[in-house]
């Protein structure tokens, strides 16, 4: 009864912040027969909160939510047309905020809606999350669900028991991964494997490459960018240090499962809470999947760490790797250069400017109703929801992180891994330029996996994706796309 006292409250009070919309609604399901069609991509992580959530929020305001689901490699595409055309099939969206830059002229403009809904809690909103995954041009178009840092995560009983410590360095990663490759590791007679990185085509595995590229090329602190040159617009991609990565990257499939090349970020998840690797590269969700007994055998026994760092970066002048020293590694520690990658941004949610009044404020109440800390603190200490955390309460509080099962020592060490990361001075921002999803999802994709099956040296695919790259910016305009690029460097956490 308390709940649902609590929850008629929120309502009253997101009813009564769609005053700013010069529409009238009943305090008793306001949206009684509206239906909302959203879009996201195909699970099970982002879909089943959405789902989970949607009958409470029908018992609610009476606004049916039906959740559609597309293959990630579809998303975007399936957004742009649909809205380009007018098509206007969905109402809302849930996708990476980073494509925003594409996509906004087809988004309402929540601004009014955020600024008068108390309920939303938005200064609760870590500022990174405010600024990346939910604004534009000052406005705000998204609403954040989600928070996305790439971490190391490492079975702290297998490395206890070989005597080593977590990787610091992306050379200590293989370090690590090649001295504990072959060991059983959950007990079942069977050797298991050092590293377990997804590496499949048309999934997200190639946002892994920028995690490792990253703390070689980026040393100057955020502004100073990873992705092109911003006097030229040239791609940071044809120098030594994205050839090592590269080279890394590669590498780690020797301490891999033999079909990693197939394997999609739910497979590696899934090996890894099943007690099978010693080392995994991925955002959030390993540290809450690893909890649920129903699915972990690594209760207590998992570890999470900042990305791996690097001694030495790329001269850009020269394209040549130099060791770090003070000036050029001004934020390392330990003479190591570390670049956290804010990989993706969080999912987050938009509405469709071409649809009813009506749809409008009911897509953006069901927004809020899902991100509100009532909700969503719980939401991301669940591993199944694909959610991590990206509000300030949920660093704060330890206790619903206890409740989920977590010890105090996990709790901390994993909430401090991704802490550690957004307070870098050196936090790498995806890229969001116009066609990002060009630059990332088609070309570094294809040639990816390509350099993976063999048909490009690390030195040609580097050339390969900097050509196209380049090709892309020509098309678009190189000064456009360089001041849309400066634009998004000056985004402050």
């Amino acid at each position: 009864m308390k709940r649902l006292s609590v929850l008629l409250t929120v309502l009253a009070l997101i009813v009564a912040s769609l005053a700013s919309t010069g529409v009238s609604y009943s305090q008793d399901k306001p949206f009684e027969g509206v239906t909302i069609n959203l879009l996201t991509f195909t699970g099970p992580q982002i879909a089943e909160p959405l789902q989970r959530h949607a009958p409470e929020f029908k018992e609610l305001t009476g606004a049916e939510v039906n959740v559609i689901t597309v293959p990630f490699a579809d998303l975007y595409q399936t957004i742009l047309t649909d809205q380009a055309t007018g098509t206007n099939s969905y109402d809302a969206f849930v996708f990476a905020p980073q494509w925003m830059v594409d996509l906004v002229n087809y988004l309402e403009d929540l601004t009014p809606y955020v600024e008068n809904d108390p309920a939303i809690q938005w200064d609760d909103i870590a500022p990174f999350f405010r600024n990346f995954s939910a604004m534009y041009q000052g406005r705000i178009y998204l609403i954040p669900l989600d928070g996305d840092f790439h971490m190391v995560y490492y079975r702290t009983d297998v490395l206890e028991e070989a005597g080593l410590q977590p990787p610091r360095t992306w050379d200590e990663y293989l370090e690590v991964a090649a001295a504990v490759h072959g060991k059983d590791m959950n007990g079942d007679g069977e050797g298991d494997y050092g590293s377990c990185i997804s590496k499949a085509r048309s999934a997200q595995a190639y946002w892994w490459i920028t995690s490792i590229a990253g703390p070689y090329i980026q040393s100057l602190g955020t502004a100073q960018g990873v992705w092109f040159d911003t006097e030229t617009m040239k791609p940071l991609i044809d120098n030594e240090g994205f050839i090592r990565a590269l080279e890394i990257y590669k590498e780690t499939s020797k301490y891999g499962p033999p079909d990693e090349a197939t394997l999609d970020v739910g497979d590696t998840r899934s090996l890894f809470v099943g007690g099978r690797c010693a080392l995994s590269l991925d955002w959030g969700d390993i540290g809450t999947l690893a909890i649920d007994p129903a699915i972990s055998v690594v209760q207590d026994k998992v570890g999470a760490v900042i990305t791996p760092g690097a001694k030495e970066v790329v001269d850009r002048a020269t394209g040549k790797l130099v060791p770090c020293d003070e000036t050029i590694c001004p934020y390392a520690v330990d003479g190591i250069n570390y670049a956290p990658f804010a990989s993706y941004g969080g999912w987050s949610g938009g509405v469709s400017a071409g649809i009813s009044q009506e749809k409008k404020d009911a897509a953006y109440a069901y927004f809020s109703y899902v991100s509100q800390p009532a909700q969503s603190n719980i939401d991301v200490t669940i591993g199944k929801t694909g959610f991590n955390p990206y509000r300030i309460s949920q660093f704060e509080n330890l206790e619903p992180w206890l409740q989920a099962g977590m010890s105090e020592q996990a709790a901390r060490n994993y909430l401090g891994a991704i802490q550690d990361s957004l307070n870098s001075p050196n936090m790498i921002l995806d890229l969001r330029i116009p066609q990002n999803q060009r630059y990332q999802q088609v070309v570094l994709d294809t040639v990816l996996s390509q350099f993976l099956a063999g048909e490009y040296t690390a030195e040609e695919a580097a050339k390969e994706i900097s050509a196209q790259w380049e090709e892309i910016t020509d098309e678009l305009g190189r000064e456009a796309q360089r001041e849309a690029y400066l634009g998004t460097l000056g985004i402050q956490k």
